[in-house]
């Protein structure tokens, strides 16, 4: 059982445990120790982070912990996530790591972890190294501590990759386009990109001050950028989040696309073109109706997972499949990438845009979604509402409800406290008074 890792690796308030500096140096310890099983050769591991002021001291602390154990650490500065997959890859090392709390606000920070392959480790590595950080472990002798060094050309290398990603002779000329990098990670890389490759780029959100990461702008705060689209004429607005692994797309009109329509129009794309292995792609519960029935339409599968980009890729990686995603905007292509990609996955509907000769309104609604309504109740460390009898029965009664009209979802959420309710119906009265229901029960327990 994993205890000290949620979904998406450790998240939590920077200064307040699990997310403190001595915990982090725990880690970098373990984590050094479990990658180091050898005693001879080279190790070494690349650390990312995004724009958090907290981030200067994570990174500090985990590189204490890894060369304490004897492995070198490549310090990449702020990168996107999937830079660090990728750069754990192109350089050889035994580990990623990439300081973030993704798409949550600056107080918060987070800390993921990538193999040598560069996809996520999975559950089973995570409680092992859990287990490493419960017992401690020796440090090097004094002969074997590790070296640290600094890499300045990280985020070009990531962005070439991405270009890479599309056809060589692909330009993206003509295209106006908002490019809103949440203050974070890709606020340099991103507008770089699109620029290089043709676009008249109106970047926003590409200030960081270390406080305003995520704030009021990014994927989860769209509004910025689909204002600015308006405002500019652009033809398309592209929304990364704090570590650029997940986008949201604005068409010309500033209504937004989410992950589950991206998903659609890249899916038609590459099966129309013969790429789309498997003929299905993954995605998660938390999905929307309306993909999966459009899917089936085009002769296509919806594979579901449980919340979390890494299951995903798991299930992907299973079964050979090459595109899957989340609704909130992990996209995920693992012809060119071992984890969400925002920027790339962007770049392909721009890509897509320019191709088709299509606006973005055109090309992003692939769908009508079926009525969906998630709400969010904040519980405190060490309340278990979900099993206490009064919710248990609001939920039987919700599924009761719902029988054969739509589906409902109760699950704590992997990287902050709260219980997630989400339901899809057709009838919005029935939909909306079933997720009332339940979100009053849950309520109820935690007040009491």
């Amino acid at each position: 059982m994993r205890k000290l890792f949620g979904t998406d690796g450790v998240r939590g308030t920077a200064n307040t445990p699990p997310m403190t500096a001595d915990m982090a140096l725990r880690l970098g310890a373990a984590v050094g120790r479990y990658f180091r099983r050898e005693a001879g050769g080279v190790h070494r591991v690349v650390i990312g982070k995004d724009t958090r002021l907290s981030g200067y001291m994570f990174e500090n602390a985990l590189t204490a912990g890894l060369t304490s154990t004897g492995m070198n650490v490549l310090l990449l500065g702020p990168v996107p996530t999937p830079a660090v997959g990728m750069m754990t890859r192109t350089m050889r090392a035994d580990l990623g790591v990439m300081i973030s709390a993704s798409h949550n606000p600056a107080q918060d920070n987070g800390i993921k972890f990538f193999g040598p392959d560069g996809f996520k480790l999975s559950d089973e590595a995570e409680a092992e190294i859990e287990a490493l950080v419960a017992s401690g472990v020796d440090p090097a002798q004094a002969k074997h501590i590790g070296r640290a060094k600094r890499i300045d050309d990280a985020r070009f290398r990531y962005g070439e990759r991405v270009k890479a990603s599309l056809p060589r002779d692909l330009r993206l000329d003509g295209l106006k386009v908002v490019l809103d990098c949440a203050n974070g990670a890709a606020h340099r890389t991103a507008p770089e990109v699109l620029w290089e490759l043709g676009a008249e780029v109106i970047a926003i959100g590409a200030s960081p001050d270390g406080h305003n990461i995520n704030q009021g702008c990014g994927s989860t705060h769209p509004d910025a950028a689909a204002a600015a689209v308006v405002a500019h004429g652009a033809d398309a607005g592209i929304a990364l989040d704090g570590d650029a692994d997940r986008v949201v797309v604005i068409d010309e009109t500033g209504k937004v696309a989410d992950g589950d329509q991206i998903l659609a129009l890249l899916a038609a794309r590459m099966a129309a073109t013969g790429t789309l292995t498997g003929g299905a792609l993954v995605a998660t519960v938390m999905s929307n109706l309306g993909l999966e029935r459009h899917l089936q339409g085009q002769g296509l599968r919806l594979e579901r997972t449980a919340v979390g980009d890494r299951y995903v890729v798991e299930r992907m990686r299973e079964g050979g499949f090459n595109l899957g995603g989340e609704q909130s905007g992990h996209i995920v292509m693992t012809d060119h990438a071992t984890t969400g990609d925002g920027l790339m996955a962007g770049l392909h509907v721009l890509a897509e845009m320019q191709r088709a000769g299509q606006r973005a309104s055109e090309l992003c609604h692939r769908f009508d979604p079926v009525p969906q309504l998630l709400q969010n109740v904040r519980y405190t460390a060490g309340q278990t509402p979900l099993e206490m009898p009064p919710v248990r029965d609001a939920i039987a009664g919700a599924e009761a409800a719902l029988q054969g009209q739509g589906r409902l979802l109760i699950r704590k959420s992997g990287t902050e406290p709260l219980i997630r309710v989400m339901a899809e119906c057709e009838d919005e009265t029935l939909l909306r008074d079933t997720v009332a229901g339940v979100v009053s029960a849950v309520e109820t327990a935690v007040a009491g």
